[in-house]
């Protein structure tokens, strides 16, 4: 099924950020999220991913659907790293670590508590979340902070495979990834200044 954003507006704050926004991801299929700093990339996606609601337009194909990646790893620390990606397959349903393990090459560190991971280890433990969820559309938010060029690598293969399998995925990132994938630039969306004369409003 393909997600499908029609005429969407939201805001940071209770401040506006974006407006009239309309895009499509079919399966499949994976889009680039650009824009400068602040221009609202990470409230778009977390708006998807029904964290905060829209202040305007529909979003369609989500429900259920969407596995979020954003800034904080979601990591227990006093878990190891197979008890971390363990519950949360357990909130999934229950599949199988293994593949995730071995795409993120954390076989070895299997037994080591997430607190005494590495920066870019928690970031790779972080991501392998994803392969454990089953959700068709993945929404990811600078993914590769933390990570190293062959971990980089790792991610892009992980997401060329969910690709192949007939899933999809919106990244906001700046960097180049190699992958096949159209770019949505909301630097051309971004919202107008409100004319509302009460200045306290846009803080509400």
């Amino acid at each position: 099924m393909t997600l499908t954003v029609t005429d969407l507006a939201i805001a940071r704050g209770g401040v506006p950020v974006i407006e009239g926004l309309s895009f499509a991801l079919e399966p499949g299929r994976a889009l680039i999220l650009r824009g400068p700093n602040g221009a609202g990339k990470t409230t778009l996606l977390r708006t998807l991913a029904g964290l905060q609601p829209p202040l305007s337009g529909r979003i369609e194909g989500a429900e259920d659907r969407i596995a979020y990646a954003g800034h904080s790893d979601g990591l227990k620390p006093t878990l190891s790293v197979t008890e971390n990606l363990r519950f949360w397959a357990s909130v999934f349903g229950g599949r199988d670590i293994g593949p995730a393990l071995t795409a993120f090459h954390l076989d070895d560190l299997a037994d080591r508590h997430a607190g005494n991971l590495s920066a870019g280890q928690k970031r790779r433990l972080g991501l392998s979340r994803l392969l454990v969820t089953g959700r068709p559309i993945w929404m990811l938010d600078e993914p590769t902070v933390s990570l190293d060029r062959e971990a980089v690598a790792m991610f892009a293969a992980a997401v060329r495979a969910h690709l192949g399998q007939g899933g999809s995925a919106l990244i906001a990132t700046h960097i180049d990834l190699g992958l096949e994938g159209e770019v949505l630039d909301v630097g051309p969306y971004k919202a107008r200044p409100s004319l509302d004369s009460d200045f306290d409003g846009g803080f509400l």
